[in-house]
């Protein structure tokens, strides 16, 4: 190509630019699509036809849940009423035909006409118009669920049927609605005495839900006992058909009140689970001025995973919200702060929030002016004033609770601590997988592995000192049996704070040459040996050595002595001879029984006492402790029933608190006298 510019030959000319002032002039449609949208294609929807084109907007879907909000956006009007104090009792009751009716003795929606609607009476704008309601004046409700004014209306619009019945005046209304519209207008029944309220009586459009949706007695029945625990000033009856409620634990009538509000709730709730302390933590301020309140159950469970349900206005907030964040502030300051107070700072020191809030059951209900939520369905709250709110009205009592309950907030601190340690710990693993991910695996320690790959089959011994370790390897079977030397005695991990867990280098290399986790993230299949073998000397100091090897695995791996992993190694502390016959006895008793029974002829007996296995030949070691045909294993077991106590005696004895060791001791010095009377 001679000349570059001939790539631009065929390029037409520019067109010149038009002058700033000079308007564009319409030009005709480039293409069929944009003569076929015209101003004629956009819809005015009117009335409630938004809700039925497009009911997710308003109520999350039309599945299951959302077919059940519906019931939730009818009794909370009712819950409305009833903390407003002017109703005391609301009545729910589900037919076999798919009805659902929520009944109250409320004030009664208003039926007069709408200044505004000439000849349209209140109750019919507020079941046919979107944003129509009571509750954007905070004169009529100091506090309530619904913000919108669209909760009964949308229920009117998914409702193939809907009747409403209002006693007002001692004279009662009704009027009957079909998938939005009036199907007449408000019609006066007649007078009653004993009688006010509202009462709506609705049935689910098959065409929006589909035609085999039925609400769920369990489902209707939870929810509606629900609000009686949330408000203790309400009483809530309920009423089944008894052919939907037949051979569930479902009754067809109950009634439900309960004075005690969350603290009865919450028990209910985690009946059966293990409390970490005795009592719930639970009380309720009221806010001053009397704008609302805030009410609390608070429980931590040792054997099972906690949650929060809360609640603003009697709305379910499932996805949490503001409230929540000061909850967990709140708690998290108080335990922080008790920790200062008995000189326990620096243990609590890595404490977090989640640590606090694993494993605690919470019940917790608000009610303020005007919340705010992400969304019509209300699952999480977003008014920013609530937390603060919520953390100044729990800090004092539970600071006060946590004073007033020593032994109860020192479990409960310790429970914390240890969540929070077992959190570290798992990073640490974890770092150490990402590690080991994107570089060869380095042997941990001094460890001497075996060369079988595969865990069936395979021992590591933990042997006590270098010499040991050194007599251990010259006497081993190298095909199944791997030595991991430690130096001296191991941390006391009942007594270690977190930092002295995290750093100690000896259990690192141990948790790493075992390759299976620690706590929660223990995983027996990543065991790399089939049996762990604690080789420790014969003598006090061994047995104190294996004590805080057994006690760490009884604390960081219990898995592993369930599975029947764990062994510990009876070597001998004596070797008798006498000419070319020798035997070996485990202790003092051992070596008399030899000596009675085996050599009892003639000729010089010799007794020596091994000082340690490091004193030991690797033929006589591996002879005495190592050999599978002519040793002894002790396997350590906890038997199901004996776990609390094993867990009790753990902590009393190796624990970091002295004077519970001192008790045990003083408890059983009767017994050690008789002991060293019999020596």
């Amino acid at each position: 190509m001679s000349n570059p510019n001939d790539l631009f030959a065929t390029l037409p000319e520019p067109e010149p630019r038009r002058p700033a002032a000079a308007k564009a002039e319409p030009r005709p449609a480039s293409s069929s699509a944009e003569a076929a949208y015209t101003a004629a294609h956009i819809e005015v929807l009117e009335g409630l036809e938004p809700v039925r084109r497009r009911p997710g907007m308003y109520i999350g879907g039309t599945d299951e849940k959302a077919l059940h909000h519906l019931f939730a956006e009818v009794i909370d009007n009712s819950m409305d009423e009833a903390v407003a104090g002017h109703a005391s009792f609301i009545e729910v009751e589900l037919d076999s035909d798919g009805f659902l009716t929520v009944t109250d003795n409320g004030r009664g929606i208003p039926v007069e006409n709408h200044p505004r609607f000439p000849g349209k009476s209140a109750l019919e704008v507020i079941l046919t118009t979107l944003h129509a309601g009571g509750k954007f004046d905070s004169k009529v409700y100091e506090t309530s669920g619904g913000l919108h004014g669209v909760g009964v209306s949308v229920v009117n619009a998914l409702s193939d049927v809907l009747e409403v019945e209002v006693a007002r005046g001692q004279t009662l209304y009704r009027q009957t609605y079909s998938r939005g519209l009036p199907q007449g207008p408000l019609a006066e029944v007649g007078r009653v005495l004993n009688r006010r309220g509202t009462r709506i009586r609705f049935h689910p459009d098959a065409q929006i839900f589909g035609t085999e949706a039925r609400f769920k007695p369990a489902r209707v029945f939870r929810m509606a006992r629900s609000k009686a625990y949330l408000f203790g000033g309400v009483e809530i009856r309920w009423n089944c058909d008894p052919a939907l409620v037949a051979g569930t634990d479902v009754p067809e009538k109950a009634t439900f009140r309960f004075p005690g509000g969350l603290k009865d709730y919450l028990a209910a709730d985690i009946t059966g689970g293990t409390l970490v302390h005795s009592d719930i933590f639970a009380g309720k301020t009221a806010r001053p001025g009397g704008h609302g309140s805030v009410e609390w159950a608070v429980a931590w469970l040792a054997d099972a995973d906690g949650g929060v349900s809360s609640y603003c206005n009697t709305i379910p907030t499932a996805e949490g919200g503001t409230h929540e964040a000061g909850f967990r502030t709140a708690l998290l300051r108080g335990l922080r702060d008790h920790a200062e107070r008995i000189g326990s700072a620096k243990r609590a020191a890595s404490v977090t929030g989640d640590d606090v809030m694993a494993g605690c059951a919470a019940m917790l209900s608000v009610f303020v002016r005007e919340p705010e939520f992400q969304g019509q369905t209300k699952e999480k709250l977003a008014t920013a004033e609530a937390t603060r709110i919520v953390e100044n009205a729990i800090r004092d009592p539970f600071d006060h609770w946590l004073a007033g309950n020593p032994m109860q907030a020192s479990r409960l601190l310790d429970w914390v601590i240890e969540r929070a340690e077992e959190r570290l710990r798992r990073r640490q693993e974890k770092e150490i997988s990402r590690k080991s991910a994107v570089r060869k695996l380095r042997l941990p320690g001094k460890l001497t592995d075996c060369s079988n790959s595969s865990a069936a089959g395979s021992e590591l011994f933990i042997v006590e000192g270098d010499s040991a370790g050194g007599s251990a390897k010259m006497g081993r079977d190298r095909q199944t049996q791997a030595i991991l030397p430690l130096r001296g005695k191991i941390l006391n991990v009942a007594s270690a704070g977190r930092d002295k867990l995290a750093q100690n280098q000896q259990l690192a290399d141990l948790i790493q040459a075992l390759g299976c986790g620690t706590g929660s993230h223990y995983r027996d299949e990543d065991l790399r040996y089939e049996r762990v073998i604690i080789m420790t000397d014969a003598d006090v100091d061994g047995a104190h050595i294996a004590s805080l090897l057994v006690t760490f695995f009884f604390r960081q791996m219990p898995k592993m002595i369930e599975n029947g992993h764990l062994f510990l190694a009876v070597p001998p502390l004596y070797r008798i001879a006498q000419g070319a016959k020798t035997l070996y006895a485990r202790d003092e008793a051992h070596r008399d029984a030899l000596l009675a029974r085996e050599f009892s002829g003639r000729g010089k007996v010799e007794v020596n006492r091994f000082k340690g296995l490091g004193e030991m030949m690797p033929g006589q070691l591996k002879e005495t402790t190592m050999d599978p045909k002519t040793r002894t294993l002790l396997r350590v077991t906890v038997e199901e029933a004996e776990k609390a106590a094993t867990a009790d005696a753990v902590e009393r004895l190796m624990g970091n608190k002295p004077e519970s060791r001192f008790a045990f001791i003083s408890e059983r010095a009767a017994f050690a006298g008789e002991e060293l009377l019999d020596i």
